[in-house]
This record gives structure tokens, C-alpha cells and sequence, in this order.
């Protein structure tokens, strides 16, 4: 999980067509409704019925947009984005170090489309998954989803196979260091870094503890047994 944006293009540079910004609109709409009024009486009070009144569109729309009430929460265009830009990182470089930086490339563009709104926005966000345990449960479930996208994502650096323990256990460790630097950044009400700086420091955790799994190098062949 990553800051929510409602924009599917957060790091692209091409302009959507107007069904799209129509799209775009309305799940923005959607998301605004549903934050305000789970600020106002809770998560567990909010019905869809509601949220739907606020954004002033049907019930049936919301959930054509997000299935479920946990989805309005969790449903981000991240995981993609994290995948193309991790393709994008050059052939020569050490695994966890190009997933590190594609990870933090999406992360911090995404919050310089709008600095004034995005960490608000994702503080309510994380701070509803720490409180709510169907959305942590859910979290849980997607962080999976996106742990395997970005291992076959890295596979062809490290000559693995995307299902290989080492592969999963590192791009998991990764992923799980952001989840858990969001919240420690979310646990606080006034956090003395910003949201960057914080999955920037776990990241780089990770990174200085699990590369020899991967070979120094990953770009090579999987190192054999050790004797």
C-alpha cells in the first residue's frame, strides 16, 4: 500500500481523454465524500449508501468504482506504477537497490502533484488501516498481490525465478518496510519527517541487510551452494 491518488497517471506525462478525466473525477469525488465523512462519524458508521449522497452519485456507481467500502480506503494505481518504473531502472543495477529507487520514484512524485493535499490525505489513510481491522486484514491480502507483481518484475535481474524463496522474501521484506514506515509515520499525529524521508530510511534498512541473498551484483547468475 501506498498514498492513495485517485489519478491513474500520477507519474505520466500524457494528458487523459475526457472519459477518462470524467473517470477520474468521479472517483475523486467517491474518495473526498468517503474521508470526510469517516473523519466526521467514523469508519464503521459510514455506509456506501452515504458516501454515495455526499459525492452525489448512485450507490451502484461507487461500487462500480470500488467493490467493496474497504476498497475506497485501499484501492491505489502504486502497484503498476512501482512496476514499470522498477523495469525502467538500469540492467546494471543491484536488485533491491532498483527497487528501492522505484519505489521512492512513485512515492515522491506522486506527492509532488499536490504537497499541500497528499500527506493529509494519506495520514487519514494509514491511520484508518491501523485502526480498522478489516482494512488491515485486507492490506494484508493486497500487500501479497503486490509482493509477487514486483518479484517477477525483478526476476530477470537475478536470473531467478519469480516463485524462488529468496526472490519473494526480499521484495516482501521491501514492501512490508514500507507498509511499516507508513505507519510508524501515521502513528504520530504531528510527525517531526515527512512521509518520504520515513519509507526513504526503512527502505535503505532493508537494503544494507539483504542484498547478498540476491548477489552483490544481481544482475548475474544466482549464486550457488554455499560449501
Amino acid at each position: 500500500m501506498a498514498p492513495a491518488r485517485t489519478e491513474p497517471s500520477a507519474v505520466s506525462e500524457s494528458r487523459p481523454g475526457l472519459r477518462e478525466r470524467k473517470k477520474i473525477k468521479t472517483r475523486q469525488a467517491i474518495r473526498k465524500a468517503a474521508y470526510r465523512l469517516f473523519g466526521e462519524q467514523g469508519y464503521a458508521a459510514t455506509s456506501v449508501e452515504r458516501i454515495a449522497e455526499e459525492a452525489e452519485v448512485s450507490p451502484s456507481t461507487v461500487f462500480r468504482y470500488f467493490p467493496t467500502k474497504e476498497d475506497i480506503v485501499l484501492t491505489d494505481e502504486y502497484d503498476p506504477l512501482m512496476h514499470d518504473a522498477l523495469l525502467a531502472r538500469p540492467a546494471d543495477e543491484p536488485p533491491v537497490t532498483a527497487l528501492r529507487k522505484a519505489m521512492l520514484e512513485v512515492i515522491g512524485q506522486s506527492m509532488r502533484q499536490e504537497p499541500g493535499r497528499e500527506p493529509a490525505e494519506a495520514h487519514q489513510r494509514i491511520r484508518l488501516v491501523l485502526e480498522v481491522p478489516a482494512l488491515r486484514a485486507r492490506m494484508t491480502e493486497q500487500m501479497s498481490q503486490t509482493v509477487r507483481m514486483l518479484a517477477e518484475a525483478l526476476a530477470g535481474r537475478t536470473g531467478r525465478d519469480a516463485d524462488t524463496l529468496e526472490l519473494r522474501v526480499c521484495t516482501g521484506a521491501l514492501v512490508g518496510a514500507m507498509s511499516e514506515a507508513m505507519f510508524f509515520w501515521a502513528g504520530s499525529d504531528e510527525p517531526e519527517e515527512d512521509l518520504f524521508a520515513v519509507v526513504e530510511r526503512a527502505l535503505r534498512v532493508v537494503e544494507r541487510g539483504i542484498p547478498q541473498a540476491l548477489g552483490a551484483q544481481g544482475a548475474g547468475t544466482p549464486p550457488g551452494p554455499q560449501g
